[in-house]
């Protein structure tokens, strides 16, 4: 399993709105995540809207992200979410995550 961690911006004045929509995440979304290899994903996020995101995977970032791009509740999620984040000169906010390296794990 490939842990999995990356950072993307939310935009201060849609914080609570945000974080709204991630208590409701429509199940064709959260079906579609698993069905691609996305475990344990979580969320977190500082008071200025900078998020961390977690998630381990059986193949790789690239691949997890492949398989959700090929399917239509995704692209209709990331459209939804655009709006909320900041810098993603005209991408989808899964197409901006930036990856992180990961320099230590203990078990």
């Amino acid at each position: 399993m490939k842990r999995v961690g990356f950072i993307l911006k939310v935009r201060a004045d849609k914080l609570d709105e945000y974080k709204e929509h991630h208590k409701k995440v429509w199940p064709e979304m959260l079906a579609a995540l698993s069905k691609h290899g996305w475990h344990n994903y979580s969320l977190f996020m500082r008071d200025d809207g900078l998020m961390f995101g977690y998630f381990e995977t059986p193949d790789s970032f690239a691949a997890a992200l492949e398989g959700m791009a090929g399917e239509k509740i995704n692209t209709k999620w990331q459209d939804f979410m655009a709006p909320y984040f900041e810098a993603l000169g005209g991408a989808h906010p899964d197409e901006s995550m930036v990856k992180l390296e990961e320099v230590f794990h203990l078990d």
